[in-house]
């Protein structure tokens, strides 16, 4: 199925049976030290929730962080005292996505970060509502690592400022955090992507603004827009386990 679409005033058409999922599953990645994901039959008595163990169905609980087991996407409650839903927060889920390469600079501490100057080359001018950012190189081990304590490398808060002042309300990235793991809880990336002070929203906070992180962008996803799909369960959290899924798009004449 074909559709077309308008955006600033040029037309594009997209094919929904040819999608390209940017997720990574759940419990196939880590960090933060958090729970690590699990699923097993639910018990009660005799009754074990397996087909394997007799029981007319699978019937599984199941135990994850979604912060810290896999793709996921988080509102401003996720550093807020309100704790605002995600699942309330987003209202619409469709939007026009430019792919973003970007290789890592090193600052003089030895961290690796996603850069202000690096972004302004990479990006058109006019952005569009997402950005999704591949870092360079794009390693496999991004599909299987364990971030925990390696310090990986994450978004400078000047290069969050370029985007907020762009105008993007949705950011995917495929690292961890777009904050230092460590940090002393600044989390100066967070706050200025949301325009949140002092753990509460403001009147100006950017309520319906999201952050995806730990996605991964094939190599053979060349540089661009797309439409993106951004799929959030109506879980009653700050954050959710998500599934980014996006279009390629072609100018329609």
């Amino acid at each position: 199925m074909k559709i077309k679409l308008e955006h600033r005033g040029q037309e594009f058409q997209c094919d929904l049976s040819q999608p390209i999922d940017l997720s990574i599953p759940v419990g196939q990645v880590r960090c933060f030290y958090s729970t690590p994901f699990e699923a097993k039959p639910y018990q009660s008595g005799d009754f074990v929730g397996s087909v394997n163990d007799g029981a007319p169905v699978n019937f599984y609980d199941v135990q994850m962080n979604p912060h810290g087991n896999g793709t996921h996407t988080e509102c401003l409650g996720h550093i807020t005292k309100k704790q605002e839903k995600v699942s309330e927060e987003m209202k619409t889920f469709h939007f026009l996505a430019q792919v973003v390469s970007l290789p890592l600079a090193k600052l003089d501490n030895g961290d690796k970060v996603l850069s202000l100057e690096n972004l302004k080359t990479a990006c058109l001018e006019n952005l569009p509502p997402a950005i999704i950012l591949r870092s360079l190189p794009n390693l496999s081990d991004k599909l299987t690592m364990d971030y925990s304590g390696t310090n990986p490398p994450y978004l400078d808060s000047a290069a969050m400022q370029y985007l907020v002042d762009g105008g993007v309300r949705h950011l995917l990235i495929d690292l961890p955090s777009v904050d230092r793991e460590e940090d002393d809880g600044i989390l100066a990336s967070h706050h200025v992507f949301w325009n949140v002070g002092d753990a509460e929203a403001k009147d100006d906070s950017r309520k319906d603004c999201t952050i995806t992180e730990m996605i991964f962008v094939p190599d053979e996803i060349t540089d661009g827009l797309y439409l993106l799909n951004l799929q959030v369960p109506n879980l009653p959290l700050d954050a959710a386990p998500s599934k980014p899924v996006i279009y390629k798009l072609e100018r329609h004449d």
